[in-house]
């Protein structure tokens, strides 16, 4: 004889789907942040390459800059002197520069995966939401 099955899933049911959705969504968040992570990183990698050229051109443009600087400075002064005094301006302008990046660079932002992050944050607290009902 045939037991009349009942319209509601058994608890075994229950854990099974529940894992497997479980399973599921730490996929889809896995490649969530897999591709925030690669997306990131492509941006980084050009602004680095355009960095990396606008250095090099300012790195020329400073050269030429610098030696306008003495020939003009030679004019009225001696060339050496000229010399040191476009040195120590450089000099303090390197180093303003630098404590600026440094600045920068510790207020930046991590790269971590943060969209991705608050995701798994709110998915558990739904899952501990569920739990409790």
């Amino acid at each position: 004889m045939n037991q009349p099955q009942s319209a509601e899933p058994s608890a075994a049911d229950l854990v099974k789907r529940a894992t497997e959705q479980f399973s599921e969504l730490v996929r889809e968040e896995l490649r969530l942040a897999r591709a925030e992570m690669k997306d990131k990183g492509k941006k980084a990698g050009i602004g680095g390459g355009l960095y990396g050229g606008a250095g090099i051109t300012a790195f020329l443009a400073l050269q030429a800059l610098v030696a306008t600087g003495i020939a003009a400075l030679a004019l009225v002064l001696p060339v050496w002197a000229s010399g040191l005094i476009v040195t120590a301006i450089l000099a303090a302008l390197a180093a303003i520069l630098a404590l600026a990046g440094r600045k920068k660079t510790r207020s930046a932002a991590p790269l971590a995966p943060e969209q991705a992050a608050e995701n798994v944050r709110a998915d558990i607290q739904e899952i501990k939401e569920r739990a409790q009902r």
